[in-house]
């Protein structure tokens, strides 16, 4: 441990002496700084790809492996015979896409409302609505429970996708893009030609917070996708699992095969990888497209 802090801090000394002596060395330096974040941040993803190929002894063999093996149709089979990952794939796709388009309809219509429309207690009701996201979703997991409970949705998906739908985050998030980002003169000028506010908002708003939309979706789609606890509690049945409830279900006190482990790892996490490159492309377009400057 002593010897990699030394070697990191002599490549740091090195880079900065780099960047002040050599013509673009500071250049030189700043990219060499974020391909060293790019390659930690992507590594632990390539050992889990390469790792989905390889047999359990070969995963724990010293030096690991570093390149793809030959057991990937073996990992594939014994995966087929451990969980049934066709069922619980659709069943993250239907509560992780149902959760999110509402998640962005409704918040962002939330948020559009505390932005643009003046009425009566709206600072108050606001500042109720972030004293919320200082409670630790922990210390409502009971009473979240016990009404699922009452309303019947223990092993319903509904108990997934509804309650969080019109979340605080969310709101918050898209209430401080439309302040930033939607002029006033533009709803203003929609009013006078005649738009109801509900085409208003589809028409002409909604195209303006597809960033923000790709933003808000993303954070959501991971949130619970990933998610372990609520589906824990609340779907007993086993065809009614989710992804991350099956992965749980391969560990074993007998012996866990690793190599379908990390095959069934990554065909959870190849939906994350689709769904952030689809949206990234949103992240760095113009803002506000199409619409006037105050």
């Amino acid at each position: 441990m002593t010897a990699f802090m030394i070697l990191i801090l002599a490549a740091a000394v090195m880079l900065i002496v780099i960047a002040k002596i050599i013509p673009g060395g500071k250049k030189f330096s700043m990219y060499f700084v974020l391909v060293c974040i790019a390659f930690i941040m992507l590594l632990p993803f390539y050992m889990m790809f390469v790792m989905s190929t390889h047999t359990t002894n070969e995963i724990y063999s010293f030096p690991p492996a570093v390149w793809f093996g030959r057991n990937l149709a073996v990992n594939f089979e014994n995966m087929k015979a451990a969980v049934n990952i066709p069922r619980a794939f659709l069943n993250s796709c239907i509560i992780t896409v149902s959760y999110t388009a509402l998640v962005l309809l409704f918040c962002s219509m939330g948020g559009y409302a505390f932005a643009v429309y003046e009425f009566p207690g709206r600072k108050k009701l606001f500042a109720v609505l972030l004293a919320t996201m200082m409670i630790p979703w922990t210390a409502g997991i009971i009473p979240w429970f016990i009404m699922m409970s009452k309303f019947g949705w223990i092993n319903d998906f509904k108990a997934l996708i509804i309650p969080g739908c019109a979340n605080a985050f969310g709101i918050f998030w898209m209430r401080q893009y439309c302040r930033n980002n939607v002029p006033t003169s533009l709803v203003e000028a929609a009013r006078i030609d005649g738009c109801s506010e509900w085409t208003i908002f589809f028409r002409v708003i909604a195209p303006i917070l597809l960033p923000a939309y790709a933003s808000l979706g993303i954070m959501q789609f991971v949130n619970v996708w990933n998610d372990f606890m609520q589906p824990l509690m609340i779907l007993r049945k086993t065809e009614l699992q989710t992804l991350p409830l099956l992965l749980k279900t391969m560990i074993s006190d007998w012996g866990t095969d690793y190599g379908a482990m990390m095959l069934s790892s990554t065909c959870a996490v190849l939906p994350l990888l689709i769904a952030f490159l689809c949206a990234s492309k949103f992240f760095m377009s113009g803002l506000t497209a199409g619409a006037i400057k105050e």
